[in-house]
C-alpha cells in the first residue's frame, strides 16, 4: 500500500492553556477525499488550524507527503501544497473577483495541471461574469466560489474545505458540491467538513466523526450516512 498523502497522529492543541484536542489521528490518501463531520465545537476547526499552522499543536505529528508540518509557518505549509478554503470566506472585500485570485496564485506542480484563471473561470462561469467586481459586491454563493477558486490558484494537492456550503441557498450548494465531484474525479485529494451527510458521501470516500476534541469514528462514508442511527447519535440535536 502507498502512503497516505496526509497524517495526523495524537494530535493535541488547545486555546490559552485549556485543551480542545485530544489525540486526534487521520489520513488522506492522494487522490482521497474525507468528510469531517461532528457537532458544532467538537474540534473540526482546530483540528483544520493546527494543519494549517494557524493554532500551534501542542503534542503529535502531523505529516504531509513525507514532510513533517509541526512548528512551519502558514505560507510553508501551502507552499508545500495544502489550500484551505475557511469557514467564512475571508475573501478580500476591497479587491475585485480577479485580484483575489490572483492575489495568492503560486506555480503549477510538476505532474498535475496548473490552475489558472481560465480554469478556475470554467469552473465557477459566475466569476468570470463578475470578475471586476469587488468581493463585498458578492453574494454569500458567489463570495464561496471566490474562495474555492482563490484556494485552487494555489495549486493545491489537498483542499480543505471548513463548512463547504454553510448558509448558502439550495442550488448555490448543489453547485458546490458538483464542483467538488469534478475536483475528486480529478484526482485532487480534499477535506470537506459540512453538515450534509447525503452530499458529503456523494463526494467523499471516507468519514470521520468528531466529538468533545476526538475521532470517535471512523468508516465509509457511504455507510454513515446511510445508518440514521449512527448519524443521529453523532450529529443529531
Amino acid at each position: 500500500m502507498t502512503a497516505p498523502l496526509l497524517t495526523i497522529a495524537g494530535l493535541t492543541a488547545g486555546y490559552g492553556g485549556t485543551p480542545a484536542l485530544f489525540g486526534v489521528d487521520l489520513s488522506v490518501p492522494a487522490s482521497g477525499a474525507l468528510a469531517l463531520v461532528g457537532r458544532n465545537g467538537m474540534g473540526k476547526t482546530t483540528t483544520i488550524r493546527a494543519l494549517m499552522g494557524l493554532l500551534p499543536p501542542s503534542g503529535g505529528t502531523l505529516t504531509f507527503d513525507g514532510v513533517a508540518l509541526k512548528g512551519l509557518k502558514p505560507h510553508r505549509i501551502a507552499r508545500l501544497g495544502l489550500g484551505l478554503v475557511p469557514e467564512g470566506r475571508q475573501i478580500f472585500p476591497t479587491l475585485t473577483v480577479e485580484e483575489n485570485l490572483v492575489a495568492t496564485a503560486a506555480p503549477g506542480r510538476s505532474g498535475l495541471p496548473p490552475w489558472t484563471l481560465e480554469r478556475v473561470y470554467g469552473l465557477f462561469p459566475r466569476l468570470a461574469e463578475r470578475r471586476r467586481n469587488y468581493g463585498n459586491r458578492l453574494s454569500g454563493g458567489e463570495q464561496q466560489m471566490l474562495a474555492i477558486g482563490r484556494a485552487l490558484m494555489t495549486n493545491p494537492r489537498l483542499l480543505i474545505l471548513d463548512e463547504a456550503t454553510e448558509g448558502l441557498a439550495p442550488l448555490i450548494r448543489a453547485e458546490i458540491w458538483a464542483v467538488l465531484s469534478v475536483l475528486k474525479g480529478e484526482g485532487l485529494s480534499l477535506i470537506v467538513v459540512d453538515k450534509h451527510v447525503s452530499a458529503l458521501a456523494g463526494v467523499c470516500d471516507q468519514v470521520a466523526v468528531m466529538e468533545k476534541g476526538r475521532v470517535v469514528h471512523t468508516g465509509a462514508a457511504a455507510d454513515f450516512a446511510g445508518d440514521a442511527g449512527l448519524v443521529g447519535r453523532y450529529l443529531g440535536v
